[in-house]
């Protein structure tokens, strides 16, 4: 009865860990540019150490090939920081697809790679929180508003998903892992300028 009472501790405190940026560490992430480079540095200006990306009129990202068991540790967590939003972008087109933070979780398809599906936690310029809509170059991502406009702007901000009901609520499958977790900040598209702090991603039981 014991064992079983640890074991099930263990499971609920399960954690793993996808980007260590507070201790400076981007070990297993790889850039992937789309327009330009936008520069990922460590820095600790906010009072804190962690991951600042700044784009100027570029658009490139970083992200990680990790399988995650979603059966075991279905929540992603992490904080971010923005320091301003983007003006006069409608982020459902093309000309306004830029937003100053964003996070993916990413299905692959294997071999059909056409089958790739991602999830991507924006921080919007523009659309209300809790907006879902297409990404504008491709069906296969459904962009979720986490946080919008400046009302948060300056200020660190922890999110908490479960990935596997977002998952469902957007694509209307049920996923039992995910393959890639990633991060951008981009404004190629609009020619703007954005500055975003990233912390810690991590998945979690519970």
């Amino acid at each position: 009865m014991l064992l079983a009472v640890v074991a099930l501790t263990v499971a609920a405190n399960e954690t793993v860990m996808v980007g260590r940026f507070s201790a400076g560490d981007l070990t297993d992430w790889r850039n992937k540019s789309f327009q330009g480079e936008t520069r990922y540095r460590f820095d600790g200006r906010t009072g804190r150490q962690a991951l600042l990306a700044e784009s100027q009129g570029t658009a490139s990202g970083l992200y990680r090939e990790i399988k995650i068991d979603l059966s075991r540790t279905p929540w992603l967590n992490w904080s971010w920081r923005v320091d301003r939003v983007l003006n006069g972008v409608d982020e459902r087109t093309k000309a306004g697809d830029d937003y100053p933070a964003r996070v993916y979780v990413v299905v692959s398809g294997g071999t059909a790679f056409w089958k790739m599906r991602s999830l991507v936690y924006v921080w919007s310029s523009h659309q209300p929180v809790g907006s879902i809509w297409h990404n504008a170059y491709t069906s296969n991502a459904r962009v979720m508003a986490l946080q919008s406009g400046i009302k948060n702007a300056g200020h660190w901000i922890s999110e908490k998903r479960n990935i596997r009901i977002d998952f469902q609520q957007l694509f209307g499958d049920e996923i039992d892992s995910i393959d890639v977790v990633a991060l951008m900040t981009d404004t190629d598209d609009s020619g703007q300028s954005a500055l975003a702090w990233y912390g810690d991603l991590y998945f979690t039981a519970q």
